[in-house]
């Protein structure tokens, strides 16, 4: 799993009719004040393993500022909310030409099992989570606070890499 951590002031996310271009009223607009945002690609091989260690890394990652303004606290510790976005882009390959190679993003229905699963972890830990909608055409807004961006890919941390 790749997940791009950013620690915001507010984030939003809204999903875009394919067909008009404007926003799909089916879908309410998610909005998030301080924060993180995560953009979220999953591989096929990811699984409860690569949840339960994301779900605990992004959780009491301390990468919020304390009384004296050193990043000593979690999200957790700040009552942060989390905006999750699904992003499979985040596997994108580039090394043969210049349209990029997506084959090593994770099947669409095992990839958003994976991210649901995810966010479900991430609440079991106390967090308030928001989400976009897995494989739509979404906007996503942002005010990066630092900026703050944190990659976390699963396979080379657990590796110990």
């Amino acid at each position: 799993m790749k997940i791009i951590v950013q620690r915001v002031s507010e984030a939003g996310v809204d999903v875009v009719d394919e067909i008009s271009g404007k926003p799909d009223t089916s879908f309410e607009e998610q909005r998030i004040g301080h924060g993180l945002l995560l953009l979220v690609g999953v591989a096929d091989s990811d699984g409860d393993a690569q949840v339960e260690y994301a779900a605990r890394k992004i959780a009491n990652m301390r990468i919020f500022g304390d009384e004296v303004g050193k990043m000593n606290k979690s999200v957790l510790d700040v009552g942060g909310q989390v905006l999750s976005v699904s992003q499979f882009t985040l596997f994108a390959d580039i090394k043969k030409g210049n349209r990029p190679s997506f084959v090593d993003s994770g099947e669409p229905g095992n990839a958003k099992a994976i991210w649901e699963q995810l966010n479900r972890a991430l609440e079991g830990h106390g967090l308030a989570v928001k989400t976009g909608r897995f494989g739509a055409h979404m906007r996503v807004r942002l005010l990066n606070d630092g900026p703050v961006t944190i990659p976390i890919d699963t396979d080379l941390l657990m590796a110990g890499k």
